[in-house]
Formats: C-alpha cells, structure tokens, sequence
C-alpha cells in the first residue's frame, strides 16, 4: 500500500484528534473493486449516522428555541398581569378617598366651609379623577340618567319624586368603569 507523509509528520495524513481515520486504499485480498464497494458502504453508513446525530442535534436545538421563546412570551405575560393587578390595587385605593371626598361636599358643613378651602379641596378631587382618566377609568351616572342593571346598584325606589320609573334621583355613590370592565357599580335611587 502507498503512504505518505502530510505537514504534520502524520503517516496517511492521520490526525491526532478524535476524527475517525478512513483508509481509501484497497484490501490487496479482496481486489480493488471489491474493496472499494466495502469502503463505499461503510463510508455510506457513517453518512447516515453523521445524518442522524445532525437530525437529533438539529431537533433537540429547534426544541430548546421554541421553549425558549415559549418562556419568554409567558414571562412578558406575567409582567404584564402583574402590573395590571398592581394598576387596580391602586384604582381600588383612590376609589374610597373619591367616595370620602363626595360625602364631605353633600354634607351640610360643606356650604360653610371656606370658598378658597373648599376649592382647593375640590381641585384634589379633581386631580385624582384626572389620573383615573388617564388610567383608562371612568366615573360614571348622572341623576336624570335611566338605571342600568348592568352599572347600578339600585337601593332604594321613590314614589312622591318627579321623573319617569326607572330614572336615577339621587346618587349614592357613584361607580367607576374601563373599557373592559365595571370597577364597582353605582349605588342610587330611582324613581319607582
């Protein structure tokens, strides 16, 4: 058989690293057509296992990216209704310090508080109705609107009032909405 030296000094240009050494020369035994077809077919069968691993290798990568980007939605998901929840706990907490400032301003004291004061009060509740509104809320009912099941809280009907059945009188306390959804439903009175 015929053998060479490459630049390393190696004997048929053999390597020291783990790659398999592939003898293309022909087993003088067998002949040459017969040792060609043997190396074909195991040359043939270290393809399609070469192939194999690819197709696992190449698998298990696309696998391990579809997760990964599973993974990443879910956590932008998760931050997401986080804040949400964060948003309306806040929401939630301005609500009754809107209800506690309604209720001092229907009080009787109110007509003999201070003209500046009682601005300057009312200029708060404002600014907390201002930064509800930019938040996606609304407050909502207006006496002389008709009731909605859906948005108010009916709890009490009057008789001896003007209006039509059905129309809101007097507002207990009002609600609040988003587009999406009723925060707390008005309280009021209708006409019966």
């Amino acid at each position: 058989m015929f053998k060479h030296e490459d630049d390393t000094g190696d004997v048929n240009g053999a390597h020291s690293h783990d790659e398999p050494e592939l003898d293309f020369e022909a087993d003088e035994e067998m002949g040459d057509l017969a040792g060609a077809q043997t190396k074909i077919k195991k040359l043939r069968d270290q393809l399609k296992e070469a192939q194999a691993k690819r197709d696992e290798y190449l698998d298990g990568w696309q696998r391990c990216k579809a997760e990964s980007v599973n993974v990443r939605k879910e956590a932008f998901a998760a931050a997401d209704r986080a804040a949400s929840r964060a948003k309306d706990s806040i929401i939630e907490d301005i609500i009754p310090v809107l209800d506690s400032f309604d209720m001092a301003a229907t009080g009787e004291a109110w007509a003999n508080v201070d003209e500046s004061w009682r601005s300057g009060i009312e200029q708060i509740r404002n600014q907390l109705l201002d930064a509800l509104s930019r938040n996606g809320v609304t407050r909502y009912t207006k006496v002389g609107d008709m009731s909605d099941h859906n948005l108010h809280e009916i709890v009490q009907e009057m008789e001896d009032v003007a209006g039509e059945s059905g129309e809101i009188v007097r507002i207990l306390r009002y609600g609040y909405k988003t587009s999406e959804r009723i925060l707390r439903p008005a309280q009021v009175i209708v006409k019966k």
